[in-house]
């Protein structure tokens, strides 16, 4: 998953942001403000950017143009507003913002905004090596070889993810195998589950119903 920053100055616009990615199961860093949206792009590297237009310090448009001539626009920012104008908006767009959603942003949106943004910060970026351990991710050409440390029982350990899928497809069918392994792990306990992914326990459980998964099947596995 990604490394999101949301920039807004209204707490409870951050809260909302950072809760539906959260359960998404994205990681996210919060600023209020540019000082603290500087601090975060420099120490955090985000995947994607959701930047406020109108804040008391310094406005969103005027900190994407400080990016953009740093060379620190390397990642994709989405502009977010709900007073601007049609203009602003094109402004923005024309300094490198990805995208533009109006506040309130519907849930709909804001999850296909961020999808889109993802998959083109994917493209922009150089191939990384592949980390060596336990726990590691190796790209080939036409699918991804997800590979985690085996266990004696459980689903298989070892599984393809095609390329060719649409992005929220295969991101869907790679949380449902990682879930269905610690489930299988951790004998079907949903609070060790939501321990090792790090998700609260109400979040877990609407990822799982979403995504389709047999809660019983670990107790099954260890029976």
């Amino acid at each position: 998953m990604a490394n999101i920053l949301v920039v807004d100055d209204e707490h409870g616009i951050r809260e909302l942001l950072s809760e539906i990615l959260n359960d998404e199961g994205h990681t996210v860093e919060l600023a209020e403000n540019a000082a603290q949206a500087r601090a975060a792009r420099l120490r955090e590297r985000p995947d994607l950017v959701l930047l406020d237009i109108w804040m008391p310090d310094t406005d969103g448009v005027t900190l994407l143009k400080e990016w953009s001539a740093t060379g620190a626009l390397t990642m994709p920012v989405i502009m977010m507003s709900g007073h601007a104008t049609i203009d602003t908006a094109v402004e923005a767009t024309k300094i490198g913002a990805l995208a533009f959603l109006e506040k309130p942003v519907t849930l709909q949106k804001l999850l296909k905004a961020v999808e889109q943004g993802l998959a083109r910060g994917a493209v922009r970026k150089p191939t990384a090596a592949v980390p060596q351990g336990p726990v590691f991710a190796e790209l080939q050409s036409t699918s991804v070889v997800a590979v985690v440390e085996p266990v004696e029982q459980g689903p298989q350990a070892h599984q393809d993810f095609g390329l060719d899928k649409p992005l929220r497809e295969a991101r869907d069918e790679f949380e449902k195998a990682y879930f269905e392994f610690h489930l299988s792990k951790e004998n079907g306990s949903m609070t060790r589950v939501a321990e090792k992914t790090g998700l609260e326990r109400t979040h877990l459980y609407r990822k799982l119903k979403q995504l389709g998964v047999d809660l019983s099947r670990g107790k099954r596995n260890h029976a």
